[in-house]
């Protein structure tokens, strides 16, 4: 029976709030997702699936160009018949930890991390219906829209937020799918600067 209980309370409203209206799509496609696999957590993977199938600049970042993409998608669709089986049942955590984004810094001119409470008030990553790396992950997206003065987050911060915690899931699929991830960390970081410079 699959869950119905994906991104209930307050917690997952948090999140939303905080979410321009292209990204606030993507989420709602990542939960369908979600939904139709069975899955109880929107992971990390479901968040990709999601950017790559609505975003155009996502879409244009990868450095393979349209055929990389294709496969990408590929490799995304076959989450629930291929290496996505092992992750049924599975709780995907965040290999982040305390979310750091350049350019925010606390009061001390150190970088800012949110320490054991996140930008959402949650103990510990905990969200409802959220894995906890794609908590991380959201919250990231936020944090890094607010470095570049824009009060949403959007596709690209969020998609250099998932490229930023190499052990999750979403990373995992874009190695899989020949994509050279450090590559293109530095595309979307020098994308996201000249956003926020321009």
């Amino acid at each position: 029976m699959r869950s119905r209980t994906l991104s209930t309370g307050a917690a997952a409203a948090g999140f939303e709030d905080r979410l321009g209206g292209c990204l606030t799509a993507v989420v709602a496609g990542a939960r369908r997702r979600a939904f139709r696999d069975g899955d109880k957590h929107i992971d990390t993977a479901h968040l990709l699936h999601s950017l790559v199938e609505s975003d155009p600049w996502v879409q244009d970042a990868c450095p393979g160009g349209p055929p990389q993409v294709v496969r990408l998608l590929g490799y995304l669709v076959q989450r629930t018949i291929g290496y996505g089986l092992r992750w049924s049942g599975a709780v995907e955590e965040s290999g982040a930890g305390p979310v750091v984004v350049a350019g925010v810094r606390d009061g001390d001119g150190a970088p800012a991390a949110s320490g054991g409470r996140n930008l959402f008030g949650l103990h510990g990553w905990a969200a409802p219906g959220w894995s906890p790396a794609a908590a991380v992950a959201l919250e990231a997206a936020v944090r890094r829209a607010a470095a570049r003065g824009a009060a949403y987050a959007d596709g690209p911060d969020l998609f250099a937020a998932l490229l930023r915690d190499r052990g999750c899931r979403a990373v995992e699929v874009l190695r899989r799918a020949g994509v050279d991830v450090e590559a293109l960390v530095m595309t979307v970081d020098g994308e996201i600067c000249q956003q926020s410079t321009g």
